[in-house]
């Protein structure tokens, strides 16, 4: 496939990694959506380039995609591979990173997930609970390591003992998650409480716990993360925290057609 320059459009590639339900990811799909309204408002073309997350930096030298005629790069996520990202920068290539705040100057976008999550965990224990567990996302992300982070300090500030048999990872994943929820409430000393790093692994843990017969909410509460509409199917309400993310994919296509255009 050969791109060619418009006079009248810019080229944005939006890179995300490919991971297990990528095509099922509420992350992703509210990403791409919030990118496409500013992209076709802003006359810019958008190329989805989905890479192997083990092999990361190759698309960097993929022949189908011809840097030369790339304006912008937004990135979904780096999953903490600032190498490849320096690379990037080095080349000239104006972009945006999403889902991460650097120390770097380097343009970025994203939510305090840290203090989200303290005020979920801090919610939990608002309604009387201690013996709070958490399903952690994927840790090579700095939205799952700061979640989990999170966790760990609500826990500190509330001068409650970190039980490291209660925290379990669910890698933002269905079958992790469900595994990791298995686990927890097969503990003697189960915990009352849940927190997971995404809506989609509150929701197994929650099937989980019915199938373990465990009464949700009165035997055990679980909060989310993400907002993610799919939870309006579930019979039981989920506590979760909402992320404006088709808003962040919106301005993050804003901000880098900014940049392209000099206006900052």
């Amino acid at each position: 496939m050969t791109i060619r320059r418009s006079s009248t459009y810019k080229i944005f590639a939006l890179v995300v990694r490919r991971f297990e339900d990528i095509f099922h990811s509420f992350y992703v799909s509210e990403i791409i959506k919030g990118a496409s309204y500013s992209a076709s408002r802003l006359k810019i073309d958008l190329l989805i380039h989905i890479t192997d997350k083990t092999v990361h930096a190759d698309w960097l030298n993929s022949p189908t995609l011809n840097l030369s005629c790339i304006d912008g790069i937004l990135f979904a996520d780096i999953d903490c591979d600032v190498k490849t990202l320096k690379k990037v920068i080095d080349k000239k290539i104006p972009c945006l990173v999403m889902n991460n705040y650097l120390k770097d100057p380097i343009n970025c976008i994203a939510i305090d997930n840290k203090n989200a999550a303290i005020d979920v965990v801090e919610y939990l224990i608002g309604l009387g609970h201690k013996r709070i567990a958490t399903i952690s996302g994927d840790l090579s992300t700095q939205a799952g390591k700061d979640r989990l982070e999170g966790y760990k300090v609500a826990l500190a500030q509330n001068k409650i003992s970190l039980n490291t048999n209660y925290i379990r990872t669910g890698n933002f994943l269905r079958t992790q998650a469900h595994q990791a929820a298995q686990t927890l409430l097969s503990l003697r000393d189960r915990p009352t409480a849940i927190f997971a790093a995404s809506d989609i692994m509150a929701l197994e843990a929650i099937t989980v716990a019915k199938n373990k017969k465990i009464n949700v909410p009165n035997d055990l509460s679980v909060a989310g993360f993400d907002d993610n509409p799919i939870v309006t199917y579930s019979s039981i309400s989920l506590t979760t925290v909402s992320q404006p993310i088709v808003e962040m994919g919106r301005r993050a296509v804003e901000d880098l057609h900014a940049v392209v255009s000099g206006k900052v």
